[in-house]
């Protein structure tokens, strides 16, 4: 999925426009940190990146006669890196690392690349099941286990749109998905967060909503009911409709 916003920002005024969001949703998201905003935004925005890299490079990845797609760990890293900076306007700053998230975010997908790289770089096998979401939901995995449960980073979809039962939206992310962004008048691509419980633990939850694009629309547009390359059924999403989230909690 490519963005479906693009963003030029510096880093002030990143740092700027999460406080504006902060000071905008203050009635709902009582006592959410400036930190905890700003970890939030990078961490989404670096997993968003990451994921971007294997959906622009589908064609690549089900190529059956190229062997080495070149998408080693390293490379799609520098490439997520990239897709980063032209996002959020400045350049990811591993120095300014709260626990360790985003060198564990850039682990995760070091990993799941290469123990892939048999499966994408086979030869005579042209659609290879390596989808974004797939990939995401490997990273996520990795990432959260690393993290040692302190954080934990999912993608989800409204449920009508969820193939895998393990991406279902929890009534948390739920209830933000159908009450804010698929209200009319919510802005559009504005995160959410606030302070929540999560299974009797305190904790603060951030969730990013994404929409279809035109690279998405192969798998999940039109004509609704129709199988996609995936063997899927495609579910009729129309061009810039909210199609998925990034959700995120950190634990207090």
């Amino acid at each position: 999925m490519k963005y479906s916003i693009s963003v030029s920002l510096t880093h002030n005024f990143y740092y700027l426009l999460c406080l504006a969001i902060l000071a905008s949703t203050v009635s709902t998201n009582i006592q959410a940190s400036e930190e905890e905003v700003m970890v939030s935004g990078e961490l989404t925005t670096l997993f968003r990146s990451a994921r971007k890299v294997i959906s622009v490079n589908q064609a690549l990845i089900n190529d059956a006669e190229k062997g080495d797609k070149g998408l080693s760990g390293t490379v799609v890293i520098e490439k997520a890196k990239e897709n980063y900076q032209a996002a959020a306007g400045n350049e990811l700053d591993l120095n300014q690392d709260k626990n360790g998230a985003k060198q564990a975010m850039l682990d995760a997908v070091n990993e799941v690349m290469t123990e892939s790289q048999d499966w994408i770089n086979e030869k005579g096998v042209g659609f290879k099941g390596f989808l974004p979401a797939i990939f995401a939901r490997q990273v996520a995995e990795k990432f959260s286990h690393k993290m040692e449960g302190k954080l934990k980073i999912k993608l989800t979809a409204p449920k009508n749109y969820v193939r895998n039962r393990a991406n279902r939206p929890d009534k948390w992310e739920h209830q933000v998905i159908e009450k804010k962004f698929r209200s009319t008048d919510y802005e559009k691509g504005k995160p959410f967060f606030e302070k929540a419980s999560v299974k009797g633990k305190s904790a603060f939850r951030y969730i990013l909503p994404e929409y279809y694009s035109e690279s998405c629309l192969g798998c999940h547009g039109e004509p609704k009911g129709e199988k996609d390359i995936t063997g899927g059924k495609k579910e009729g999403g129309k061009l810039g409709e909210l199609g998925g989230a990034i959700s995120l909690i950190i634990y207090e």
